[in-house]
């Protein structure tokens, strides 16, 4: 908008009746608040101001300018107030994409409901920068070294086992050398860890097939085109549902996932959303 410094000098001086008042608000000097006035009235070809002794009067047309300006300066007050409340209630976070759409988003109405917040996801894996970024936090798996002096806190220990449609095992009669093993680019060991952890051993001999995402990979075991080594958190619900079994249960991985914060600036919020998803995670454990 053209003139609104001008538009902002004229406010303040109709409050106060006074450049010299004006100028002190705006810590600027009275010749600055009088070339101000006379740009808006040179734009408006409008006299706003009459001197009226040491003081000024604002003309007829000065007062229908001040109602409006009221309105306005008032209007973009209230906006600035509500921009700000929202930034209190508000959460920027990252999480691992699986996390995110397996496990986090169909919890996530629950926190919003207890603390009327609003907590706005944005999806990434490994390494992070916080604060300039405008992330509020992240939600990791301990895979990758923390470049920076975050405030690391553990959620759960992560457990991992082949998991599949139970259709798919009744297919292949349960027979686990037959089992055709799903691989994701973002953790193309998962199997041959879980074989050497489990007691499987060499699981060259199986049929594979490889899927750019794990998102992906969980997804195919769920539509029953074979196995993947599921991240508990990840398949828990799918679990519980029957969309998919595990047969061979889960073994501990040595990765937990983790929350990670600056560590001078956690606030209240934070503090309510750590302390519930870590609460959320205590169901991530599986029975044995």
């Amino acid at each position: 908008m053209r003139h609104l410094k001008s538009f902002h000098v004229f406010h303040v001086a109709a409050q106060s009746s006074s450049y010299s008042e004006a100028a002190q608000q705006l810590n600027i000097t009275h010749g600055a608040v009088s070339k101000q006035i006379k740009v808006l009235e040179a734009y408006l070809n409008q006299t706003l101001f009459v001197k009226h002794g040491r003081n000024v009067c604002l003309t007829k047309e000065g007062e229908l300018l001040k109602a409006y300006t009221e309105q306005a300066f008032h209007a973009l007050e209230t906006g600035v107030a509500k921009l700000a409340q929202q930034k209190q209630n508000c959460l920027e976070v990252s999480c691992e994409p699986t996390l995110t759409m397996r496990w986090l988003m169909p919890r996530l109405a629950t926190f919003n409901d207890t603390f009327s917040a609003d907590v706005r996801l944005s999806t990434a894996g490994g390494s992070v920068t916080l604060g300039s970024s405008g992330l509020s936090m992240a939600i990791r798996r301990d895979d990758f070294e923390v470049e920076h002096n975050y405030l690391q806190t553990p959620l759960v220990e992560e457990w991992v086992g082949p998991v599949m449609s139970p259709e798919y095992w009744q297919q292949i009669k349960q027979d686990f050398s037959a089992v055709k093993l799903l691989h994701s680019q973002t953790r193309p060991k998962a199997w041959s860890l879980w074989g050497k952890a489990s007691g499987f051993g060499n699981l060259l001999s199986h049929e594979q097939q490889s899927f750019a995402h794990f998102y992906f990979a969980l997804q195919a075991s769920v539509d029953g085109l074979g196995a993947t080594i599921g991240s508990y958190p990840l398949v828990v619900d799918d679990l519980e549902r029957g969309n998919l079994i595990a047969p061979f249960g889960f073994i501990q991985s040595g990765h937990r996932y983790m929350v990670l914060t600056e560590p001078s600036s956690v606030s209240s919020l934070e503090s309510n959303f750590i302390e519930w998803l870590a609460e959320q995670m205590k169901n991530c454990i599986p029975k044995q």
